[in-house]
């Protein structure tokens, strides 16, 4: 299944899983957010382990050409500025679409990136990356295309353990019934719900103690966002820490706002990355790459 976006339009390809026959999946206006393609990958063309062992080998290689204490230096410890909660999707590589650099990123993933609070395994990253690394960011990002949320659409089986995984996608759809319906097709639905899930994922996290304190003490930032696998852009959401009426459930009032969000800043250079530089800038310290 290959995503493809027309040129103008604003709607993003579709998080849906491939339908079982040829076609194509249909954005509200009309332009083809999602197709199938049923043509098996050109032989020859696999990464096999033995390449991926040699192209590692030659990436250590350039990477100490260029610069000889890298490695050395990341050895002796980690200071990421940044916690990526992202989905398990082979096309998302955090540092890969941010242009950033090993220790830059700490990172959680898993399908359809859901962040629940009963779920050990994810709290725990936050808490280490919130608590002890003192991250500046988290930024939970959900992405087009997406297998888990095309799946949470429908209540067909995916497998055991798939199906109690998707189970709060799945919730959440039932939940916002009533706006997914008047979309008009699964394709619009698909990417609503992928919306909803950071929507639900930045409310779950900032919900936890440690990472309300963080906000509260010392300024943690959280950034709900999409990555459009068809394009490589990622779209801020403004959802979490960017967010203030959807935080407070109202306009905030200046004590609001002196008691639980960050103070202004002026832009904030974060990390030079190979393809440019990521900052989080202006007073709710929203997210952009350049």
């Amino acid at each position: 299944m290959t995503c493809v976006t027309t040129p103008g339009s604003n709607i993003l390809p579709p998080s849906v899983t491939p339908p079982r026959r040829s076609g194509n999946w249909y954005s509200p206006n009309g332009t083809v957010a999602c197709r199938t393609n049923s043509t098996p990958p050109t032989k020859g063309t696999e990464h096999t382990f033995e390449s991926a062992l040699r192209s590692n080998e030659a990436w250590a290689n350039f990477k100490e050409n260029q610069n000889p204490a890298f490695f050395e230096k990341l050895a002796i410890k980690q200071t990421p500025t940044i916690l990526w909660l992202g989905c398990s999707d082979s096309r998302v590589p955090e540092t890969t679409l941010l242009g950033l650099q090993p220790g830059d990123v700490f990172v959680h993933r898993n399908i359809a990136n859901i962040i629940s609070p009963t779920d050990i395994n994810s709290m725990a990253v936050i808490e280490y990356a919130v608590v002890h690394l003192k991250v500046h960011h988290i930024v939970l990002c959900g992405h087009t295309c997406c297998g888990g949320a095309g799946a949470a659409l429908g209540d067909a089986r995916v497998g055991g353990v798939i199906d109690a995984w998707i189970t709060p996608l799945r919730s959440l759809r039932k939940q916002n019934e009533a706006e997914l319906t008047k979309l008009g097709d699964d394709g619009a639905r698909a990417v609503r719900l992928a919306e909803l899930n950071v929507e639900m994922g930045v409310h779950n996290l900032m919900s936890s103690w440690f990472v309300e304190e963080a906000i509260r003490d010392r300024g943690l930032t959280v950034h709900g966002v999409l990555y459009d696998v068809a394009s490589g852009k990622i779209r801020d959401l403004e959802v979490g820490i960017t967010a203030k009426e959807s935080y407070f459930g109202a306009a905030p009032t200046e004590e609001d706002l002196k008691d639980a969000l960050l103070p202004s800043r002026e832009e904030v250079e974060l990390v030079r990355g190979k393809h440019g530089m990521l900052v989080f800038e202006g007073e709710g310290s929203t997210m952009a790459v350049r």
